[in-house]
């Protein structure tokens, strides 16, 4: 088969392009006799579900594992855990991915195995059928929980009809509605070589590596119809206000700005912004909402990274009775930042806290392989490793001011609790 190598052999992380489209990367790390892999679908997440099919990607991932055409659930079950590996699927919002892990002896015969529930699945009828009773047991579970309350409902206000602005996990009435053809049906389309990245970490080399996916996928053609893609509404700020009594011992009060996508010049802005105001106990809103003023039971920033325009949100749990000082007091601490530039020393400190857990979170295999992969999968390539750190270490106090402006003066608020009246 013929390949596409982008790397040389001597430097990893290694790439390569398979003739049938698959994406090889290969981070070696001999350290340990063990292989990680992670096995990415582009275009395959919830981003690419119509509201009446939502949840469909997170059911797949729950039962592409119990049954092939060869191997029942049982079957699969135990020829994982006869040598102690570890196998499983999920489903993001752009993209699905299956993660393995096991003894470099027996990568192979579990990278086989893999590819056969990646190529084959069944989706046995009656696995389908108790997966969604639990996922809909999960989805009522959920609607009992204040902060998820409060994050689907401000979720739903910015997003409105775009695939981001429902949860991963459908609701009751869409997984009720979810078929076994349904799953056939998206398998088809979307699993295909040429929609396939591969990312690999452990004690084995290129050529290793490639032989051993050659010999479990080189087979496996690109279909002749092109990737069908919906079409995405586009999405304008219209920030709203919005509530839900609940009894609860705590208000949760979440602030939600709509923002921009990984592929953005902003995203590494947006990534620091939220370290610097959310990210620890020495954070801008733990520091003075929870330490000065003891308004917080808990306080934080959130800046998912997306495909398409992400949210950035900032939240806190706050006794009933202070509600709307609360409400205040993040929305202050969050304009402050389009107002007065950050000295030299708080954006350094925040530089050096964002980096250092980057850093801390490329120890294992398994994180090797997701990063790699993760990166390949958004369109951004192996090369955003580095490309990352240097951009986040170019980032000036005046840069920050200016996307602040751009994206954090617009507000969506969602409010859970017993006090409302704001």
């Amino acid at each position: 088969m013929q390949k596409v190598q982008r790397t040389s052999k001597e430097r990893s992380p290694h790439y390569v392009k398979l003739d049938n489209g698959i994406t090889i990367i290969l981070g070696e790390n001999p350290a340990a006799d063990v292989i990680s892999g992670r096995i990415f679908l582009k275009n395959a997440g919830s981003l690419q579900e119509p509201r009446e099919k939502a949840g469909l990607f997170h059911l797949l991932a729950t039962v592409i594992t119990k049954g092939t055409e060869s191997l029942s659930a049982l079957e699969l079950a135990e020829a994982v855990e006869s040598i102690g590996a570890s196998v499983g699927a999920n489903a993001a919002a752009d993209y699905f991915v299956m993660g393995i892990k096991t003894v470099s002896e027996d990568f192979q015969e579990m990278l086989a195995l893999v590819g056969e529930m990646l190529r084959s699945p069944t989706f046995p009828e009656a696995e389908v059928a108790l997966e969604k009773h639990l996922i809909s047991q999960t989805i009522r579970s959920q609607q009992e929980q204040p902060f998820n309350v409060a994050f689907n409902q401000l979720r739903a206000a910015i997003y409105q009809d775009h695939p981001y602005g429902i949860s991963i996990l459908g609701n009751e009435e869409t997984v009720s509605n979810l078929s076994q053809e349904d799953l056939q049906n998206y398998h088809q389309n979307y699993f295909r070589p040429d929609n396939l990245i591969i990312s690999l970490s452990g004690r084995l080399d290129i050529d290793q590596a490639v032989s051993w996916v050659e010999k479990t996928f080189g087979d496996w053609s690109i279909p002749e119809h092109s990737l069908t893609l919906p079409a995405l509404p586009n999405l304008d700020v219209c920030p709203q206000k919005q509530f839900t009594f609940q009894e609860t011992q705590q208000s949760i009060i979440m602030l939600g700005y709509l923002t921009t996508g990984v592929r953005s010049s902003d995203y590494p802005v947006l990534k620091l912004l939220s370290t610097y105001l959310g990210n620890g106990l020495s954070s801008r809103l733990f520091v003075e909402l929870r330490e000065k003023r003891g308004l917080a039971y808990d306080v934080s920033a959130i800046y998912p990274t997306r495909l398409e325009p992400s949210q950035f949100v900032v939240y806190m749990g706050t006794a009933p009775q202070n509600t709307n000082i609360a409400i205040e007091g993040l929305q202050q601490e969050t304009e402050r930042l389009c107002h007065q530039e950050l000295t030299s020393q708080e954006l350094q400190i925040a530089k050096n806290k964002l980096l250092g857990q980057y850093a801390l979170g490329k120890q294992t295999n398994s994180e090797i392989a997701n990063l790699y992969g993760w990166y390949e999968t958004l369109g951004l390539g192996i090369e955003y490793d580095q490309t990352f750190q240097d951009e986040i270490n170019q980032v000036t106090p005046e840069m920050l001011q200016i996307v602040a402006k751009k994206y954090l003066l617009s507000p969506y608020l969602s409010v859970v609790g017993l006090n409302l009246n704001s």
